[in-house]
């Protein structure tokens, strides 16, 4: 099977209306539908249910959906990783979210600089859970992300636990307890990120975050890590004694052989194991 059907038919698939899939792809209708005819008779199943109105994908078509988004980051990682090999200067790409570190990335860093012969670590900022997207395209070869997230593909070590902070405007009526229960913030367990959800679909970051507190009645969670290294005024940090941990892992991609990312790997478990074992600032562990 090659990959251009394969293109054609996630198009069709995801936009669900074969004018718009096509202009997508920048061709015309008539060769699209025939694109998908053509791979549903070589596959010998229907992969969508079409109507004068409407286009839905069959049991068969969410199947080959799902299997063909992996396949074909699959070839995009693959390419991706040839032209980085072909490099004249070899280098690691550490992805990161900005403030999602825990404190951990700088003294990783050092701890692997300090190897003998070791390969530079450029790191990649990016998005909210942008990370193990960017391990599977081959555009990064280890991610520091916090849990939970898109496993697949992937390897993965934890590195750190620590608790979850309210955080909030200091003129809520909450901000004058000392501590508070997830049920003080109108939340339960499995409702932790509604608000990061949707800063992530809006684009926003952290600074946007910790300045749109103070305006108003948002309350959130983040780890404590950022309450020690960001603090506010007009922001109040409090502990929330039944929110789950924040859990920082590192991840990398299941197929990677490299020793220059397994010395990375190797770096920020001692580091995340030197601070468990007492140093209270993650900036104060050196190689």
């Amino acid at each position: 099977m090659e990959s251009r059907p394969l293109r054609y038919f996630v198009a069709v698939a995801e936009e669900l209306n074969f004018a718009r899939a096509a202009e997508r792809l920048g061709i015309s209708p008539p060769p699209l539908s025939r694109a998908i005819r053509h791979l549903e008779a070589e596959l010998g199943v229907t992969l969508f249910e079409r109507t004068t109105h409407s286009v839905a994908l069959t049991p068969a078509g969410e199947v080959l959906l799902a299997e063909a988004r992996v396949a074909l980051e699959a070839l995009q990682a693959a390419a991706r990783r040839a032209q980085r090999a072909a490099a004249r200067e070899r280098k690691l790409v550490l992805a990161v979210k900005a403030d999602g570190d825990a404190g951990l990335l700088e003294p990783i860093l050092e701890r692997v600089a300090a190897e003998p012969g070791a390969v530079p670590v450029t790191v990649r900022l990016c998005g909210w859970q942008e990370q193990p997207r960017l391990l599977r395209l081959g555009e990064a070869d280890a991610a520091l992300v916090y849990e939970p997230f898109d496993r697949t593909g992937l390897d993965v070590e934890t590195l750190f636990a620590e608790p979850r902070v309210a955080v909030l405007s200091a003129a809520h009526p909450l901000a004058s307890r000392d501590r508070l229960g997830l049920a003080d913030l109108g939340l339960r367990p499995g409702d932790l990120h509604p608000f990061i959800d949707r800063m992530r679909r809006e684009g926003r970051d952290l600074a946007q975050l910790l300045t749109l507190i103070p305006l108003g009645d948002l309350v959130t969670l983040l780890p404590a890590s950022v309450a020690a290294r960001y603090p506010r005024p007009g922001v109040a940090y409090r502990p929330v004694e039944d929110a789950p941990p924040a859990v920082l892992a590192i991840a990398w991609p299941q197929q990677s052989r490299s020793t220059a990312t397994a010395a990375l790997i190797r770096a920020a478990v001692s580091v995340a194991e030197a601070v468990r074992a007492g140093a209270v600032d993650a900036q104060a562990v050196r190689p």
